[in-house]
């Protein structure tokens, strides 16, 4: 079981990241219909429930993301490649933040009836 504890993480969180994508783009999907003022409220509910999904899967990409930091097998690739490997990993990590803040901004935005 613990052999199969890092794959089932690592699954969940692209499995949550490939989700919360899916919520932007269902926000955005919902926003640009041009509906009657009677299923604009309705569209707009259907809106922030994908928003607040979109958080769940936010919370959950963290909490995977950090029990995937805990199962972090050293040195795979040898001391040098695994320096390198781990410093691409943070830039990587800092750049997909910034494209969960600002996904999840313009979602938020979108929001407004």
């Amino acid at each position: 079981m613990s052999q199969l504890f890092p794959i089932i993480i690592g699954f969940l969180h692209d499995f949550a990241a490939g989700c919360w994508a899916a919520t932007v783009l269902a926000v955005w999907w919902l926003d640009r219909q041009s509906v009657s003022q009677e299923l604009a409220v309705v569209l707009w509910g259907l809106k922030r429930e994908f928003f607040h999904l979109g958080l769940f899967f936010i919370v959950l990409v963290m909490a995977t993301g950090a029990g995937r930091s805990f199962t972090y097998v050293n040195h795979v690739y040898g001391v040098e490649r695994e320096q390198r490997r781990r410093r691409l990993l943070v830039v990587k990590h800092l750049v997909l933040l910034t494209v969960f803040g600002l996904g999840t901004w313009w979602q938020y935005a979108m929001l407004s009836p």
